[in-house]
């Protein structure tokens, strides 16, 4: 061999090595990047909130970036992450529920009738709302777990059966604020109002905030927890390492129905009355903060921390387009956008794991 074709070789070698060394090292990254991802999956749509804060802050100034109006978001998306509470705990166990808004409605409408119609004694009549939200949950969780019908298809009758209900049982009639104000102040409870240091805060708020916070603790913390993750993961595989699939779903159901009643109460809070049509959206959107949130729809993957942050991200977008002078369309195409990202990062982790 020629000295050339020996020089060739080796410029040949090192080329390799050089191209192996970089495909190693970028195939390195993309593995810490993905567990860093698959640890924390609530780190993504809080990156995106914080973004999302301060791109607004930065276009609209003060008149985004003050304690008022961020304050402002979470009173607006206080019914929505109570709601996206409960939905995060059943898509956790791989199922969906497209009936929590129409509990949440029915929640209310049950405390405001049992006060007004039956002139039962107001704190009764909250006690029998939660009590009618975790009946509509165990319902859905005795369908889905004794009978093993399919989640979504439970859920889409009982929130037909839920709704219609609603509207009957209600006689499609309103509640005033005045008539509450005066008789049964205890149904506002969740909207009383309190100012620190010029931010506006209300009792819903830090209901929505402290249950997050100790649902997050529970699931990954206590064997309950454990259990829920494992369902959502494999039920099959969880049964038989000896988690109680069907005592899981049931609990995570009524639970779930529980937080529907609950924000049913807030709800009352927010709105001063007591409507049937009120909070109609609360299925898509409860839905839509979940994804957003990184919570994976195939069940067992994600941070209940990353629905709060979901329904932060939709708050924030529709208060800084609404400044902004922007057509309330836009959120929308902003939203739509921000669930496929949400979804091909999660298909993007899964992909990746296996």
């Amino acid at each position: 061999m020629s000295q050339d074709d020996a020089y060739e070789d080796v410029v040949k070698t090192r080329r390799e090595e050089n191209f192996a060394s970089f495909e190693s090292r970028e195939k390195g990254l993309l593995h810490r990047v993905h567990d860093v991802l698959h640890g924390n999956p609530a780190l993504v749509p809080l990156i995106v909130l914080l973004a999302s804060i301060l791109v607004f802050g930065v276009l609209l100034g003060s008149r985004f970036f003050s304690p008022f109006a961020l304050t402002l978001i979470l009173q607006q998306v206080q019914i929505v992450g109570i709601v996206a509470a409960a939905q995060s705990l059943i898509i956790l166990t791989a199922g969906i529920d497209l009936s929590v808004g129409a509990i949440t409605v029915f929640s209310s409408v049950v405390m405001g009738q049992f006060a007004f119609r039956y002139g039962i004694p107001p704190s009764i009549a909250v006690v029998a709302g939660l009590a009618f939200g975790t009946l509509c949950g165990a319902l859905n969780g005795l369908l889905v777990s004794k009978m093993k019908l399919p989640p979504f298809i439970v859920t889409l009758g009982t929130w037909q059966i839920i709704l219609a209900s609603n509207y009957l049982y209600s006689r499609n009639e309103t509640i005033r604020s005045q008539d509450i104000e005066t008789s049964a102040p205890i149904l506002q409870f969740m909207g009383t109002r309190f100012e620190i240091a010029g931010a506006v805060f209300t009792v819903g708020v830090v209901f929505m905030i402290l249950l997050m916070l100790g649902l997050a603790w529970a699931l990954k913390n206590t064997a309950w927890g454990r259990h829920v993750y494992a369902v959502g993961d494999d039920a099959e595989a969880a049964a038989l390492s000896g988690v109680n699939v069907h005592r899981t779903l049931m609990s995570v159901y009524m639970l779930g129905g529980l937080i529907c009643g609950l924000a049913g109460w807030a709800l009352i809070g927010r709105l001063g009355s007591v409507s049937p049509t009120s909070a109609y959206e609360a299925n898509i959107e409860s839905i839509t903060a979940v994804v957003i949130g990184g919570i994976s729809l195939f069940g067992g993957r994600g941070s209940i921390l990353g629905a709060l942050f979901g329904a932060l991200i939709v708050g924030v977008f529709s208060l800084g387009l609404r400044l902004l002078g922007a057509d309330a369309q836009w959120t929308y195409f902003f939203i739509g956008v921000l669930i496929i990202v949400a979804v091909a990062v999660d298909q993007w982790i899964r992909k990746v794991s296996a």
